[in-house]
């Protein structure tokens, strides 16, 4: 009897206490580069999974002072309100390190967590990286069907007389 409470309250802790890798999940502020990577701390971190195409073209005016960048990193400057919680996955040749990234948001049913890749390959700013989850494959598909960010009407490249 007593070996079955003892191994029933082993299998229990187990299945409760699940160690999490060094740095996951850990709520972070970040700032968004002008090529849509993050600065967490003293880490450049790209979002594995996507690739950013270039999109600015110019970023010049007299009329006002304007944000410079990518639309990705448009898109996730004015996503990213609270902290950012990073899945490490590796580093790259560059020093940079990928990661799955989620940001804090509000909806009507409460707080949540939105990935940024997903996020930005859904609004057509960034494409399914070779080896990309599924999810990541699926969504550029709709996006383009759907003609949105760098599949549909560029009007950057549109002289207005």
């Amino acid at each position: 009897m007593r070996a079955s409470i003892f191994l029933f309250s082993f299998l229990a802790m187990v299945v409760v206490y699940q160690p999490r890798p060094a740095d996951a999940d850990a709520g972070r502020l970040a700032l968004v580069q002008a090529d849509g990577s993050l600065r967490i701390g003293n880490r450049t971190v790209r979002l594995y999974g996507i690739h950013i195409p270039v999109t600015d073209r110019s970023c010049t005016t007299r009329l006002r002072p304007t944000r410079c960048g990518s639309r990705a990193a448009l898109d996730l400057d004015s996503r990213l309100q609270g902290f950012v919680y990073c899945r490490f996955l590796g580093r790259n040749s560059d020093g940079s390190h990928n990661a799955f990234c989620e940001a804090d948001c509000n909806t009507a049913a409460g707080r949540c967590r939105e990935d940024l890749g997903a996020r930005l390959i859904s609004q057509g700013w960034a494409v399914a990286a070779p080896g990309a989850p599924f999810d990541y494959v699926v969504r550029e598909k709709v996006a383009r069907k759907h003609g949105r960010g760098i599949w549909g009407f560029q009007a950057d490249s549109v002289i207005f007389r």
